[in-house]
This record gives C-alpha cells, sequence and structure tokens, in this order.
C-alpha cells in the first residue's frame, strides 16, 4: 500500500491539473517512429514532434544493423562498463563519435541525460565556479546540482552578462561556462563564437549540449560547432543517440583522450550505469555511417525547414525567429497550447503543446518539429490542418 497521505495530496493535484486542461497525456504509436506514424486512436497522422531529424528511425541500414547486433552481442551488456559491460561495438562507436565531433575521444553513456549528470561532479570542486546558461536543458541544471562547483548563471544568451559572470569568478581554479547548442524549446542557436572568445579572454572551459543540433547543423550534420565554422574547437561536448543519429538508446560526451579518460575513471552515471545496449550501440555507429555517406539528408532536413516556416508566415502565425527544424509557436496558456494540438489531431496532424514547468509560465506553446523524412504533402497536410484549426479558435 502507498502513504495514504501522499495518495491523497497527488490526487488533489492531478485532478486539480485535470481542471485546469494541463494534464499531459501519452499518445501511444502503433507502428514505427516516422514521418507519418499510426496513432492509436487517431489513425494516420503527420508527425510534427519527433526528433527523428534526419528520418534514421526507420532506415533500413539503422534497422538491419540493430539486428545484426543482437544476433551479435545478444540483448544487453548486465554489468557496468569497467567490470564486463564493454564490448567491441562500444568501442567501434565511441571511435566514430570522435571522429564525428572532431576531438581526440568520446565516451559513451545511456543517456544524454546521464552523460549531463555525470559531467560537471568529476572535473569540478568547491575551488571552481560553473556557469550555465539560464535556458539550459534539465539534464543539465541536474548535473549542476550534483556538483560542488560554485554556480553562476548568465542571461539567456546574452554576452554582457557572461562576461560579468566570468569576471566575478577570476579567482576560481576553474571557470566552466555550459550552455545548449540548440535550445529545444526555442530552436535558437547559441552564439559560440562570441562564447568561445569569451572563455579564451578568462581562461574558461567550453562545454556544449549539442543534442538537437548532431546530424541537424552544419552542411554535414557535424553539428553547432561546424554551423560557426567551429568545428573540433569546443573543450567539451555531450549529445545524444537518441534524436538525429536513428533514434538509440544512448549519449555521449566527446572531448580530450585526458578528459575522458577522467570521466571514465570517475563519471558515477557511467561507473554505476550499465552500459549502451550494444543493439543500440551497432544502429548508433550505423547512423553516424549513414549520415556521412548521405549529406543530402541535412540539405533537404534545410529545405523542409524554410518551406514550413515560409508557409506558416503566409498563413499568419509567427513562429519563433531561427534557422533549426524546431519551429514553436507561442499560445501563452498552457491549456489552450494542449486544446490546439489535440484539434490538430483531429485534422491529421500529431504536434505536441508544451506549457509551464516545461516553459516559463505564460510561454506555452506548440512545437513543430521538422525531418528530413517528411515530403511537401506531408508538409502540407499538416499546414492545412494548422490553417482551419487556428481559423477555428481564432488564433489566426
Amino acid at each position: 500500500m502507498v502513504n495514504q497521505g501522499l495518495e491523497t495530496r497527488l490526487s488533489s493535484e492531478l485532478d486539480s491539473m485535470r481542471e485546469r486542461g494541463t494534464l499531459k497525456h501519452l499518445q501511444e504509436i502503433e507502428g514505427r517512429q516516422s514521418a507519418v506514424v499510426d496513432l492509436e486512436g487517431y489513425g494516420e497522422v503527420v508527425n510534427l514532434c519527433s526528433n527523428n531529424y534526419l528520418g534514421l528511425c526507420d532506415e533500413p541500414e539503422v534497422m538491419h544493423a540493430i539486428k545484426a547486433g543482437v544476433d551479435r552481442y545478444g540483448a544487453g551488456t548486465s554489468s557496468v562498463r569497467f567490470i564486463c559491460g564493454t564490448f567491441t561495438i562500444h568501442r567501434e562507436l565511441e571511435e566514430a563519435l570522435a571522429e564525428f565531433m572532431g576531438t581526440e575521444a568520446a565516451v559513451t553513456y545511456t543517456s544524454c541525460w546521464n552523460a549531463n549528470e555525470g559531467l560537471f561532479a568529476p572535473l569540478l570542486s568547491e575551488e571552481d565556479v560553473l556557469i550555465s546558461d539560464e535556458l539550459n536543458h534539465a539534464s543539465i541544471i541536474d548535473g549542476i546540482r550534483l556538483c560542488k562547483a560554485k554556480r553562476g548563471i548568465y542571461a539567456h544568451m546574452d554576452m554582457d552578462s557572461l562576461r560579468e559572470a566570468l569576471v566575478a569568478a577570476r579567482d576560481a581554479r576553474h571557470r566552466l561556462v555550459v550552455t545548449d547548442g540548440v535550445f529545444s524549446m526555442e530552436g535558437e542557436i547559441a552564439p559560440l563564437p562570441e562564447i568561445r572568445e569569451l572563455c579564451d579572454e578568462h581562461d574558461a572551459i567550453m562545454v556544449i549540449d549539442d543534442s538537437h543540433a548532431t546530424g541537424v547543423l552544419g552542411e554535414t550534420g557535424h553539428g553547432t560547432p561546424e554551423h560557426y565554422g567551429m568545428h573540433g574547437e569546443v573543450d567539451i561536448v555531450t549529445s545524444t543517440l537518441g534524436k538525429a543519429l536513428g533514434g538509440m538508446a544512448g549519449g555521449f560526451t566527446a572531448s580530450s583522450e585526458t578528459v575522458v579518460e577522467y570521466l571514465v575513471q570517475n563519471s558515477r552515471t557511467q561507473l554505476f550505469t550499465n552500459a549502451v545496449p550494444p543493439h543500440s550501440a551497432a544502429g548508433a555507429l550505423a547512423a553516424v555511417r549513414h549520415l556521412e555517406a548521405h549529406p543530402e539528408l541535412v540539405a533537404k532536413l534545410r529545405k523542409n525547414t524554410a518551406y514550413f516556416r515560409e508557409r506558416l508566415l503566409e498563413m499568419g502565425y509567427r513562429p519563433i525567429e531561427g534557422d533549426t527544424p524546431i519551429v514553436p509557436i507561442i499560445i501563452g496558456d498552457t491549456a489552450d497550447a494542449i486544446a490546439l494540438s489535440r484539434r490538430l489531431l483531429d485534422h491529421g496532424a500529431f504536434v505536441i503543446g508544451f506549457g509551464y514547468p516545461v516553459v516559463p509560465e505564460g510561454k506555452a506553446r506548440i512545437r513543430c518539429q521538422i525531418s528530413a523524412g517528411h515530403e511537401t504533402s506531408h508538409l502540407d497536410t499538416a499546414l492545412d490542418a494548422l490553417r482551419e484549426v487556428g481559423t477555428e479558435l481564432g488564433i489566426l
């Protein structure tokens, strides 16, 4: 039996969320993650809420590699890395990821969340200062909470604010600046050249979480650094295998051989967690190789994104400006954003509404995410739904 006091309090809070129209509902896909999915209760709908940016979740080469990985390595590792949970496929994947990111080495984790949680505490102590963009991902925030370094927060992408934080930290042993490469709720790209300049000026370590840019930004999908012509110039990069790289379980940290080896020895989320399932590692490796062989996927993603944004503007929507395939449309009230997303489902478009605490109060939105897997006909179906529902609800 669950404690009755806890049960009563949680039930009351859930009832309140239902009354406000903010309760989240898990939508179940009956089949593969793809540009169009079969959603239970709705049938076939255009999928505009997946991180499957390159359409690799159902790419035959990737799926074949996963099946072959199961045949060769079995279902899982049943051990942490330093005991007997490291397989040859982990080494092969980490070597490929390091080359892809332009670093000396890389180490995989079961998720990028674990990579971020396990990054700061081993590297920093009370003698150091960790400075974070105020809108960084929740996994970075939780990683910072586990670290004993003093904390600084700078206003979102505000370089004057970052400079002030670095000046205030001038007496620390190390200063570490961390930012998302692409901010997932806004679709904004962090100003890496300016951050790099400030980090060099103040002898600071530069860290980015590039989860929403890996496979997405840059001419060949190498991420935010390539977007700015800075490939290999960031001290530490964390990212995921779970978005553009086939949607696999896993994440990674890429850096120098010294930093990576130190994490292997001391990062608790690496030391005390089973390794990435070997079949996922095999699939992720295939996804990296497929991307390297098909950079046209990145070009198609960029073309699809430009087309979708242009049509939205013509229609009267005002999405947050940007060049990424994350296209947020601010609605305001959480209940309104959720209601809009549900109405869109009835018109064949799968788009999720986001509200507090995922985004700030009053900034609820629907977030459209574009994929290279989308054809123009898919995007047109979704745009027609947005026009109809937007008109019905008085948004347009």
